[in-house]
C-alpha cells in the first residue's frame, strides 16, 4: 500500500491510512502571554510510545477540508500543525501537501543495518544532499534524539561499534522518520522548479524478529505500506564466499539456517505476498534493492578492474551504464558463490530488482572500534539513488560515449 494513493495518506509512523480531508490539527496551546488550549493528557500519542512523558500537549481537534490551517473551536488560535488520527504523532506539512515514499529496511541479525543506517543518513546530510541539492530533516524530535543517541554520537563521533539490535519483543522501537526533500531545477526559462518528497523511514529491526512469527506481524504493517525494500547482506553469511575474503578478516561461521540471507528474504516475501494479495505465478510490483554489504573485506585482486572497484561519478543524476555494470558483477559474484539461487529468487518473485555492493565503514573494525582511517563510506547511497530513479525523483543518463 503505497504512502500516497487514491485511499489516503500513510502515517508513517504507525501506518494508519487516512484521506487527506480528514487529518485533525494540533491546538498551537499556551505560550507566555498567548491566550490557548491547556495541555491534556494525549491518550493516543501515550500508546504509541508506551509511556505518558511528553504525551501532555495541547489538544487534537478535527477541522473538514483538509488545508494547512484550522482555528482551534476552543480558544480560536490558529495552527498548522496536523497529526496522524490514529497515533497523534505530528504530519509534517510537506509530508501531507506532497506525499513521499516509504522505504523499508531489511537484513539479518549481522548484516550491518544499524551501521547502515547511521552512515546512510550522514550521508545524506552532507555530502550526497549537497550533490542531490536534497534536504533531510527529522520529522519528529525522538527522531533527531534517537539518531544521535544510538547512532551519530557512538558511531561517527566516538568511532564506537554499534551493538547488536535488541529483539523488539524486549526492547520495543520507534522508527526513525526522515523527510527528504529535492529541489528539481528548471531546464528552461519558460518551466518551473519542481520539488519532491520522500518519507524516509527506516527500522533497524533485529535478525530473530523476522523469525518469530509473534514478533514479526509486528513490523508486517511498516513492510506493507513500504513503496520500496532494501535489503542488506553480509557475504561473511554465505560460506562459499570466504576464501574471496582478505587475509585477517574474521568471517565468523553462518551455521544458523534462519539466519542466511535467502531465508530472510524468503520470509518477509512471503508476508508481502499474503498482505498484497498476489496471486501464485504473479509477482510483487514492489522494487527490491539488494546490497552485499562489507565488500572492503573482499581481497583486493577480486575487486580490481571491476565495476565494484571504481567510484560513483558524483553528477547528481543516476549513471545508468555504472548502474548496470555494478548489478551484473554482483550477479556474477553470487553465482560464484554458490548463491545463485537468491538471485533467481528475486527473479521469481519480483518484477523490479537490482543488486548492489556497499561498504559503510570502508575498512576492517579493530577491537570494536572504527578502524585508524576512521568511516569512509563506499556507495551507500546507491540503493536509495537507484530507488529515486524509479520514484520519478533522479535522472539517469548514459555515461558520454556509450
Amino acid at each position: 500500500m503505497p504512502s500516497s494513493s487514491r485511499q489516503g495518506i500513510t502515517c508513517p509512523y504507525c501506518f494508519a491510512v487516512v484521506a487527506a480531508q480528514r487529518i485533525p490539527y494540533r491546538c498551537r496551546g499556551q505560550a507566555g502571554r498567548r491566550a490557548g488550549c491547556a495541555p491534556v493528557l494525549d491518550k493516543e500519542l501515550a500508546a504509541y510510545t508506551g509511556s505518558t512523558a511528553g504525551a501532555s500537549l495541547p489538544p487534537v481537534f478535527d477541522a473538514p477540508g483538509g488545508k494547512a490551517r484550522a482555528d482551534c473551536p476552543t480558544c480560536g488560535q490558529t495552527t498548522g500543525s496536523r497529526v496522524c488520527p490514529e497515533c497523534h504523532n505530528p504530519l509534517p506539512p510537506a509530508y501531507c501537501d506532497s506525499p513521499g515514499r516509504i522505504v523499508a529496511l531489511v537484513g539479518a541479525k549481522n548484516a550491518g543495518k544499524s551501521t547502515y543506517i547511521a552512515v546512510l543518513l550522514h550521508e545524506l546530510m552532507n555530502r550526497v544532499g549537497t550533490e542531490l541539492d536534497a534536504s533531510l530533516v527529522a520529522c519528529d524530535d525522538r527522531t533527531i534524539e534517537r539518531y544521535k543517541r544510538d547512532f551519530a554520537r557512538p558511531l561517527l563521533e566516538e568511532r564506537r561499534l554499534l551493538p547488536t539490535t535488541a529483539s523488539a519483543a524486549t526492547s520495543p522501537r520507534e522508527p526513525l522518520v526522515y523527510l527528504l526533500t529535492r529541489t528539481r531545477r528548471a531546464r528552461t526559462r519558460f518551466a518551473r522548479e519542481r520539488t519532491d518528497s520522500l518519507a524516509l523511514v527506516l527500522f533497524d529491526t533485529a535478525g530473530e524478529d523476522l523469525r518469530s512469527r509473534e514478533v514479526r506481524d509486528l513490523h508486517l504493517r511498516y513492510l506493507e505500506a513500504a513503496d520500496a525494500v532494501i535489503f542488506l547482506v553480509d557475504p561473511l553469511e554465505l560460506p562459499a564466499a570466504r576464501p574471496s575474503v582478505g587475509d585477517g578478516v574474521p568471517t565468523g561461521a553462518a551455521d544458523d539456517p534462519d539466519s542466511e540471507p535467502i531465508n530472510i528474504i524468503a520470509r518477509v516475501t512471503e508476508a508481502l505476498r499474503a498482505r498484497h494479495g498476489v496471486r501464485p505465478g504473479e509477482r510483487l510490483r514492489v522494487p527490491v534493492a539488494v546490497a552485499l554489504t562489507k565488500i572492503d573485506v573482499l581481497r583486493p585482486a577480486l575487486l580490481r578492474q571491476s565495476a565494484l572497484h571504481r567510484s560513483r561519478t558524483g553528477a547528481g543524476v543516476l549513471d545508468l551504464d555504472d548502474r548496470e555494470a555494478v548489478n551484473e558483477q554482483v550477479r556474477s559474484l553470487l553465482h560464484e558463490w554458490q548463491a545463485g539461487g537468491l538471485d533467481t529468487y528475486l527473479g521469481q518473485q519480483y518484477a523490479d530488482y537490482a543488486l548492489f555492493g556497499l561498504s559503510a565503514l570502508g575498512g576492517v573494525p579493530e577491537n570494536g572500534r572504527v578502524g585508524a582511517g576512521g568511516v569512509r563510506p563506499y556507495r551507500t547511497e546507491d540503493p536509495l539513488l537507484w530507488l529515486l530513479h524509479r520514484f520519478g525523483m533522479l535522472a539517469g543518463a548514459r555515461s558520454q560515449g556509450s
